[in-house]
């Protein structure tokens, strides 16, 4: 596939590549001009994570401990 540059130095990711990477609108990538190639690959966005985690809390009924052992089994040093 092929993408133009614009005079500004833009240019439209092709949509089938934006879909099959699930790229979205104001996401961040991040270019590699080391290789010999262009490279870009999408930046994790760690705050929103955070955010996403946090607005989560306490909102699945029980803590991250319960989920564990619930999934787990008890601690090796905790009783049943």
């Amino acid at each position: 596939m092929r993408a133009t540059m614009t005079s500004k130095g833009q240019i439209t990711i092709p949509k089938p590549i934006r879909d099959r990477l699930g790229l979205e609108p104001g996401q961040i990538l991040e270019f590699d001009e080391n290789s010999s190639d262009l490279r870009a690959v999408p930046v994790f966005d760690e705050e929103a994570m955070r955010a996403l985690v946090g607005c989560a809390r306490g909102k699945l009924g029980k803590t991250a401990a319960e989920w564990l052992e619930e999934t787990r089994g008890p601690a090796p040093d905790k009783e049943p």
